[in-house]
């Protein structure tokens, strides 16, 4: 029984994206995620351990998909993401806001920024401004029309993955995925 739907990414991934991993990899893990959502609280970990069992065998991309009617800090926390990534350190923040779920506000965030060496003075700003809301947006959009429609979502190799998100039921997806990409052969085996 295939655990793939039909639904596909709607936007390729690109130089836009957040990317951990080779761009030849076998895999492509895409997850439309929201740093307030406590599914994808859980699934964090669960990212974490593929990425360290598959290596350069997978390439992870992160869009943010803030779910603003459900968690009043969803957006921001995505735009301090974005603001980190700004000064080369996306993946840092992704990992401090993921860590502390239960402090998102403004000032968590500064605190968060501070804690990772950020220009405090640009990083203020830009949530003071919304320097990153359009992008935060540009993502979730592109998940509208993916068919995202909460989180977190996950795709492979641009089919979005309809099945449970625990590691053993990734792990089959995902193997699955490799084998179609590579004709039964799959790279994961090894």
């Amino acid at each position: 029984m295939s655990t793939h739907s039909p639904a596909g990414l709607a936007l390729p991934v690109s130089e836009r994206d957040h990317v951990q991993g080779p761009t030849n990899a076998p895999i492509t893990l895409v997850e439309y995620g929201d740093y307030e959502c406590p599914h994808c609280g859980r699934a964090f970990p669960i990212v974490e351990d593929l990425r360290r069992r598959l290596g350069d065998r997978m390439r992870f991309v992160f869009r943010n998909f803030p779910l603003m009617q459900s968690h009043e800090h969803a957006e921001v926390a995505a735009e301090a993401a974005e603001a980190a990534g700004a000064q080369g350190r996306f993946w840092e923040m992704h990992h401090a806001l993921f860590t502390h779920q239960n402090s998102l506000g403004k000032s968590d965030l500064v605190r968060h920024a501070a804690q990772l060496g950020l220009n405090i003075g640009q990083f203020s700003h830009a949530l003071t401004r919304r320097t990153f809301q359009l992008r935060v947006r540009e993502d979730f959009m592109s998940g509208v029309r993916s068919g995202v429609n909460g989180t977190p979502t996950f795709f492979i190799n641009g089919k979005r993955h309809d099945g449970p998100f625990d590691l053993s039921s990734l792990l089959g997806a995902i193997a699955e995925a490799a084998e179609l990409r590579d004709g039964g052969h799959t790279p994961l085996s090894r």
